[in-house]
């Protein structure tokens, strides 16, 4: 798969790529194994399929992940997992609602299980172990999720992890997940450029926080650069300058929040 694909088609099980160049390429969708979990339940008709949430299991195996996920005693799943080695399990039906999400908010939204697919990525997280998603895992995500967004009315600004929806209890898929990667092929949003600042100019936190909230975020915009709001900007920096995770708006971060609410106007 071309890693600078502009653009995309799902058909007949097929996936036709068009990269920067213009140049098409087509590869054959790799098969789904259907590992069918207990734990979802039904979805509201009125609320539409908006949202691409992506996790990391945080466990010391897939397996593991895969077993407690479908253990109708610990009562949460997804709608996918994907293992290192591109192995793509479905575990919940898409037209029902996984429990992936827990507490979280996005767009003014609370129930993110209600409007959301969600995809689990085998990592062993932030407390086993945490590392980089392998080019075979990325790979099948990339597909899985080309052919999610034929189906439902995602939006670039929609496609987020679980730490962007859940910033105070979550750190998932974490700093090392490659966001822009994923953008460069039409999944998710990527600023094109930060706009200029002077050097002398002092951030403003209550612009911050109400540029965090145009892309997304629940925040208050208090102009106080509280507990609350470092967790926010934390996970912003954990998905878009993820070699700073301080929690402060400095200038770089503060350019890099400006930048992602411009491109929330271009993406819808």
């Amino acid at each position: 798969m071309n890693e600078v694909a502009t653009s995309f088609a799902v058909q007949d099980n097929r996936i036709s790529w068009i990269d920067e160049a213009g140049r098409t390429a087509h590869t054959e969708m790799r098969p789904v194994i259907d590992h069918p979990s207990p734990n979802h339940d039904t979805r509201t008709d009125d609320t539409p399929v908006d949202m691409l949430v992506l996790h990391y299991t945080g466990m010391q195996t897939g397996e593991a992940a895969l077993e407690r996920m479908c253990d109708a005693a610990a009562k949460v799943s997804a709608h996918y997992m994907i293992e290192e080695d591109g192995r793509i399990f479905r575990l919940v039906p898409e037209e029902r609602r996984a429990w992936h999400a827990g507490v979280a908010a996005w767009r003014g939204h609370r129930d993110i299980n209600a409007r959301s697919i969600g995809i689990e990525l085998v990592n062993p997280g932030h407390e086993f172990g945490y590392r980089g998603f392998p080019p075979a895992q990325m790979s099948a995500l990339a597909e899985l999720a080309h052919t999610i967004l034929t189906r439902h009315p995602i939006a670039p600004r929609n496609v987020v992890g679980h730490s962007d929806v859940a910033p105070a209890r979550k750190t998932d898929p974490g700093e090392l997940f490659t966001w822009q990667t994923l953008a460069r092929q039409g999944i998710g949003l990527w600023p094109d450029h930060k706009p200029h600042r002077p050097a002398t100019h002092e951030p403003d936190m209550a612009h911050a926080q109400r540029q965090l909230g145009v892309y997304g975020y629940a925040i208050d915009v208090s102009g106080i650069a509280d507990a609350a709001t470092a967790q926010v900007i934390t996970a912003f920096q954990r998905h878009f300058r993820p070699a700073c995770l301080d929690g402060l708006l400095d200038g770089e971060t503060a350019m890099l929040i400006d930048a992602v609410a411009a491109a929330c106007g271009k993406s819808a």
